[in-house]
């Protein structure tokens, strides 16, 4: 069996690794090549421990296994990342255990990837101002993502603790080389060309109105039953793109509007339906595109046999 540490995947992990495998997973999972399982989420041994185990097969390129992903709340407390990711690639003619990938780093560039594919297709060309609501160990990613395929020139913090903020603006503009503030959640939604929430939160983060026409908005943290960015006001008059509509009616952002998705009042779109070119992204510049990123098993699959060719060829 072969194992992929933390610090082998960061040696060879890059942003544009990420992206072209995310993008084909994305691809993968509307165009009948691959399975997606139904995601399950189990609790830990103490309050707020909770682990969620994600799975597929993607038939063209023969990969099969599944994520653990996991956040232990308490970890702080002893100096340890909450948040933890692995990857478990099984042989496709065995089901023997074939590799480990430790992923928690990768899970963020990974997350941040997806993000950053939905917003090539789908926000303005020229934007220019990005607003990220939520300070924790994902903005960062983010933040690189976004800038690398948008000419971002500044960028706006939004916390519940603004001074929480503080080491990642610095961080950020130090990085970056371009103006980083923090902002309350107002003035970043009023300013805002592209809109990130990335928290754990269970109600809406804004008001609908503070959204300008032409935004582009992603909802990177709804991941379970419950969970809510987005205020449903502005889903209803926005379009709607997901990685995967039957996960995220169910887990993601938008089971705040199954019933007008169901009734037909709105519509949601596969992005990889726009990256196969039978579906539109942005089609005028006052539109407001809402990208919803339940997380898809086949992302993290794609990123691990990608890292794990690399591993291949370099000790060929």
């Amino acid at each position: 069996m072969i194992v992929l540490s933390e610090n082998e995947c960061r040696e060879r992990l890059s942003l544009e690794l990420a992206y072209r495998a995310v993008e084909r997973a994305l691809v993968a999972a509307i165009d009948g090549s691959a399975t997606i399982n139904p995601v399950v989420i189990a609790r830990g041994l103490s309050e707020g421990e909770v682990f969620s185990i994600k799975s597929g097969a993607a038939h063209r390129e023969r990969i099969v296994g599944f994520k653990v992903g996991s956040y232990w709340p308490n970890n702080a407390a002893a100096g340890l990342a909450p948040h933890g990711s692995s990857i478990f690639l099984l042989n496709p003619d065995t089901g023997r255990l074939m590799a480990t990938v430790e992923a928690s780093r990768l899970n963020g560039t990974r997350t941040a990837a997806a993000d950053a594919v939905a917003a090539h297709l789908l926000a303005k060309p020229t934007a220019a101002t990005l607003t990220i609501i939520g300070a924790g160990h994902q903005a960062e990613f983010e933040a690189h993502a976004l800038c690398a395929i948008r000419p971002i020139e500044r960028i706006f913090l939004v916390a519940r603790d603004a001074a929480r903020a503080l080491p990642l603006r610095n961080k950020l503009a130090a990085s970056l080389g371009i103006e980083v503030a923090t902002a309350s959640a107002e003035q970043g939604c009023r300013e805002a060309d592209i809109l990130v929430t990335v928290t754990p939160a269970r109600a809406p983060l804004f008001e609908a109105d503070w959204v300008r026409p032409g935004t582009h908005v992603a909802s990177m943290g709804s991941d379970q039953a419950g969970k809510q960015e987005l205020p449903p006001a502005l889903l209803l008059r926005s379009r709607l793109f997901c990685d995967l509509p039957r996960q995220s009616l169910t887990i993601g952002e938008f089971q705040h509007v199954r019933s007008a998705v169901e009734n037909g009042s709105i519509a949601v779109t596969a992005i990889g339906e726009v990256l196969l070119g039978r579906a539109s992204g942005r089609s005028s510049a006052d539109e407001i595109t809402v990208f919803d990123s339940s997380g898809l098993a086949l992302q993290d699959l794609f990123i691990a046999a990608s890292l794990l060719q690399a591993s291949h060829e370099e000790h060929a």
